[in-house]
């Protein structure tokens, strides 16, 4: 591999030439701090990407990027409608493993000794862990309706209000789901565990807003300082899983049908315009609706656990909800030239600038909600979306710490319960199934979230509203 080029502060190049068949440069958004982080492998991702039929002027990673199946997990590319594909590799396993933000009317001092009963009822409200199973019992036609129409099945059910939907991505309901593109496996697998966390590095978190960094945005999302928000990371679980495996393989073969040639064969993909990716699409949209209706099923039982320990009805609206693992036909300026795209972001977040009609109307003018988690322990941020994105990215920004350490050398080198005491002497409460999940997710297997947030605030990808830091964690 040809070293990375550094283009500018925060901007580094893997040129052309890198890698016999690129089509574009890579180009991966890096501080001179990280990219000593980044693992070659994932830079081999970026260029194996760039390879592949009708991608758009770059292959491109995220400051928080590793490795990942196929694509490099942090990675976007864009593909035109007519020459380009569509791969699951792009995706990933996880559809649409995303994130939600409630804000609450309550401050730090209303918390202040109630920590502690708070997450003990989420942990018992909302079932976590590997293999997990749901309170809720999904019949088949349920389960058909949330794959065909996601969070808008659950509000109109009474999982949580009109205005939730106003404040997702695609309204928590993607067009173009197509529930009958998924396998019989999958639905066994998404059956029972609709409304529940999953496992890994998914987490309920209760948080207080330590600084806001722009006034006006934080106004309209309705944050201010000291403020307790509730933050969600989950996906589609099981059945996302599985629709992900299941057309890996459909899309093996049409890689082979159509002739295209793969750099690995972990970026199996199809023709935009083939039968194939038109299912894949239908089952892979179907798979984010149901990452949807179990974010908002999981918010309804959240709202409940507050209100019955403060004995009243807060009002906790959702301030936005993100989907990182996803791919999407989006309009895009290339080269002067506006064109209809599927852009994939696999581990990034989309991250519109004003004036984008796909933002609620209470956001457009100001920009749209980009909600990056951290690791627990460590702080979270709201960005806003804002023009470099626009201009570099297709829309995209970070989406979280990004790994540094495997899960299994997490589990050798650190100790879980250590992790939970040290956590403690600073007033932050963990609830895990055990003490390895929290050694897979300890703070230290993470890349620094501050710097990660701060190059695509210094290049003007996303900017930076407000600092979010833990008081309580949920993990699965």
């Amino acid at each position: 591999m040809v070293d990375l080029v550094k283009v500018r502060e925060d901007i580094y190049e893997l040129p052309i030439n890198s890698k016999p068949g690129m089509l574009v440069p890579g180009r991966v958004f890096l501080s001179d701090k990280l990219v000593g982080d980044l693992e070659q492998d994932a830079i081999q991702q970026v260029a194996n990407v760039a390879t592949l039929p009708g991608i758009q002027k770059y292959s491109m990673a995220m400051p928080d990027a590793h490795v990942g199946y196929g694509f490099p997990i942090g990675g976007v590319a864009a593909f035109d409608m007519e020459k380009g594909v569509i791969s699951p590799g792009g995706v990933g396993f996880d559809i649409n493993c995303g994130v939600r933000l409630l804000r609450s009317p309550l401050q730090l001092q209303d918390v202040a000794g109630k920590t502690d009963a708070l997450i003990e009822s989420l942990y018992r409200e909302v079932p976590s862990g590997v293999g997990s199973e749901s309170k809720f019992r999904a019949s088949e036609d349920v389960l058909t309706q949330v794959f065909n129409h996601g969070a808008r099945w659950a509000v109109e059910n009474g999982y949580g209000v009109k205005s939730d939907l106003e404040h997702c991505e695609e309204n928590g309901e993607m067009k173009g789901a197509d529930s009958a593109k998924v396998s019989r496996k999958a639905r066994d697998r998404g059956k029972p565990q609709l409304g529940t966390l999953g496992s890994g590095n998914h987490f309920l978190e209760i948080q207080h807003i330590e600084k806001i960094y722009d006034e006006a945005a934080a106004k309209a999302f309705g944050l201010e300082e000291g403020g307790i928000t509730v933050m969600i990371h989950c996906g589609s679980r099981g059945a996302g899983h599985q629709i992900c495996t299941d057309y890996v393989r459909t899309l093996e073969q049409a890689s082979r049908k159509y002739g295209i040639k793969l750099a690995d064969r972990q970026l199996a993909c199809a023709p935009l315009t083939s039968q194939e990716a038109q299912d894949y699409f239908g089952a892979m949209a179907a798979g984010a609706n149901y990452a949807w209706a179990n974010r908002q099923m999981i918010s309804h039982w959240v709202r409940e656990a507050f209100n019955k320990q403060f004995h009243t009805d807060l009002k906790m609206d959702l301030v936005y909800d993100v989907a990182h693992n996803v791919a999407k036909y989006e309009e895009h300026t290339v080269d002067g030239e506006k064109k209809k795209l599927c852009v994939h972001r696999k581990g990034a977040t989309r991250a519109f600038a004003p004036g984008r009609i796909e933002l609620p109307v209470t956001y457009r003018q100001i920009g749209q909600p980009v909600i990056i988690p951290g690791s627990m322990g460590s702080a979270s941020y709201v960005l806003v979306g804002a023009q470099g994105a626009m201009d570099m990215t297709f829309g995209s920004t970070c989406h979280g710490a990004g790994r540094v350490m495997s899960r299994s050398a997490a589990k050798k080198e650190v100790h879980g319960n250590e992790i939970k005491r040290e956590l403690a002497e600073r007033g932050i409460i963990v609830k895990a199934p055990s003490a390895a999940a929290i050694s897979e997710e300890a703070p230290e297997v993470y890349k620094d979230i501050d710097e990660v947030v701060e190059v695509v605030h210094r290049l003007g990808i996303s900017r930076k509203v407000a600092r979010l830091v833990p008081l309580a964690v949920a993990k699965g």
